[in-house]
């Protein structure tokens, strides 16, 4: 099964169980979760199902391309759904078997992994997925985020598409995928792996990561003050996105990195108070915290 065939069975399975299909939110991020259409609608009384692909950033995971199983660019695939169906185990291994994973002919394992997010103040309880042994899907149950409770829980499944289709395909490196009959993962990607580790590691300006840092910051809390939500997550993605750079450039030290978690932390549940407070504009209830 070729890559982008991955990510079009997966479509086909969601829509089949009433997720909306969405397509990926356009800024860096680091992970799928970090898309208003999770990090907002987890909030609020009113039902969501969707399921989208997200390519995602964590800069310091970068080894220009040198690892085989490792990459500062990647791809996830998305499932969150509001509330999260009684049945949804058996939902999720009857999407593994659409893939051609059947769960009676190997090893698939729920090992228990809460989840944590310091920057979006959000974490849930669930389990990592393993199948024969390879972790290949974050399976939680949100019980907050922006600080606030997720009444009801939403359900969010996270399938790591790269793991999923080394073992589908049965390479030993995500570079050797084949992203379709004529070309391969690595022909796509590799070119803007070994560049983008170079800006990530070497040709970043620190002095003015830092400034743009305090400049997405500033409009973040300007636009949380004009209770404009979704352009306020906006630039507190830029801000997590750029404190992520800075790391990789080894320029954060212990203290400085807890005090900016904390900061990107009070800016995230402010763009949660924000969020509610349109919904009860909306006629909808405001959650409490």
């Amino acid at each position: 099964m070729y890559f982008q065939d991955i990510i079009s069975t997966l479509n086909e399975f969601w829509k089949q169980q009433g997720c909306l299909l969405l397509q990926p939110y356009d800024t860096e991020k680091g992970a799928g979760t970090m898309s208003p259409h999770t990090v907002l609608r987890v909030l609020g009384p009113e039902p969501w199902a969707v399921a989208y692909p997200e390519p995602c950033r964590r800069p310091t995971d970068g080894r220009y391309g040198d690892n085989p199983n490792r990459a500062q660019h990647y791809f996830q695939y998305q499932v969150l759904i509001k509330p999260s169906p009684s049945n949804i185990q058996e939902t999720y291994l009857a999407s593994l078997q659409a893939l051609g994973i059947c769960h009676n002919e190997h090893d698939i394992r729920f090992v228990e992994d809460n989840w944590e997010s310091p920057t979006l103040g959000a974490w849930g309880v669930g389990w990592e997925v393993w199948l024969d042994g390879m972790e290949i899907t974050q399976f939680t149950y949100f019980q907050q985020c922006g600080g606030f409770d997720c009444r009801p829980v939403s359900i969010e499944i996270t399938y790591g598409l790269e793991r999923l289709a080394m073992y589908l395909q049965d390479v030993q490196s995500l570079w050797d995928l084949t992203w379709s009959p004529e070309i391969c993962y690595g022909d796509i990607w590799l070119p803007f792996e070994k560049t983008q580790c170079m800006y990530n590691f070497q040709a970043s300006d620190p002095d003015r990561l830092k400034q743009l840092f305090a400049i997405y910051e500033a409009e973040a809390i300007d636009l949380i003050a004009k209770k404009l939500a979704v352009p306020a997550l906006d630039f507190v993605l830029k801000c997590s996105h750029t404190f992520n750079l800075l790391e990789s450039r080894g320029v954060i030290s212990v203290t400085e990195r807890t005090a900016t978690i904390g900061r990107i932390r009070g800016l995230a549940r402010q763009v949660a108070e924000a969020w509610l407070t349109e919904r009860k504009d909306l006629g909808l209830p405001l959650l409490t915290k």
